[in-house]
């Protein structure tokens, strides 16, 4: 079972999130601290007592906008000691998973926080810990269970030591792109060492953000380590068409095209994305000829 620091500089937050922790069965003890100074004092202290200490932390569930250092300044010099405690992010801001992942985090979850997701985070942070034997997932009710292999989800490695998960983290682009290659109609997806496939015909548009892109689909998005060119040249045949430096569109996903003051904009779902000049032409016709049938 877990040992847990929660850390939030709003107390509500704070208090909402022990809650929640306090009421998972695979949570042995969960404490707080609204501030970095303090956590930072009580990771240390747990740090220096050892693994079989009094006062050891399993994982730390880390806000990121916090007065003074940020969450993601804690990571950083958490990640210069030998064990440190497994990261779990915990913020109102999606921008920063990148950053997160690259310091190695368990598990990136979004404000405000659902019961249900927070037990995803603490299923992760068991099997990653090595602890998920001593409170199996199907003990009761609450639990939350691991996800079937039949279901195309690979479980995160149990047991694995501090430097097994960095390892395992820092793959996340290989087994993305390897899981690409392998499985043509899907798209491998690694979140907090768990891999999930993506159908890529549920995918509606990418985002570039860096080396990276984000998926979005009408469940929500996905970020893999990928650069938006990479999957330009793979999914021209499937109908995906570069629409900005920083989009790649489903052409069959496109609801509207709106020509507006010299300003060219699709909308897709709910999103309204911008079309670069140099690229309106090609859209217009490749829409009127699929219009056309």
């Amino acid at each position: 079972m877990l040992r847990v620091l929660a850390v939030d500089d709003e107390k509500p937050l704070l208090e909402e999130l022990l809650y929640l922790l306090r009421s998972d069965p695979r949570v042995l003890s969960a404490e707080g601290a609204s501030d970095a100074t303090e956590a930072l004092r009580r990771i240390t202290r747990a740090l220096e007592s050892g693994p079989d200490g009094a006062d050891v932390i399993d994982v730390v569930f880390l806000d990121i906008h916090m007065a003074g250092l940020t969450g993601l300044d804690i990571a950083r010099l958490l990640a210069g000691f030998a064990r440190p405690p497994l990261i779990v992010f915990v913020t109102a801001h999606e921008g920063f998973a990148v950053q997160a992942f690259d310091l190695k985090a368990v598990d990136y979850v979004l404000k405000p926080v659902r019961p249900e997701r927070l037990a995803e985070a603490v299923r992760r942070a068991c099997a990653q810990s090595g602890r998920s034997g001593e409170q199996p997932p199907a003990a009761g009710p609450e639990a939350v269970p691991a996800v079937p292999a039949a279901r195309a989800a690979v479980p995160e490695i149990p047991g694995s030591p501090v430097a097994a998960a960095a390892a395992a983290a820092g793959s996340a682009g290989a087994a993305a792109a390897r899981g690409a290659d392998r499985a043509p109609e899907q798209i491998a997806v690694e979140l907090g060492g768990v891999t999930r496939f993506v159908a890529i015909a549920d995918i509606a548009y990418v985002e570039a953000q860096g080396d990276y892109a984000r998926l979005h689909t009408d469940e929500g998005s996905h970020l893999v380590r990928i650069p938006l060119s990479t999957l330009e040249e793979r999914w021209a045949a499937r109908g995906f068409v570069r629409i900005h430096r920083r989009h790649l569109v489903a052409l069959a996903r496109i609801d509207e095209l709106r020509l507006d003051a010299g300003t060219t904009t699709v909308r897709v779902g709910a999103a309204e994305l911008q079309v670069s000049r140099r690229h309106t032409r090609e859209l217009r016709d490749l829409l009127m000829r699929q219009a056309m049938g």
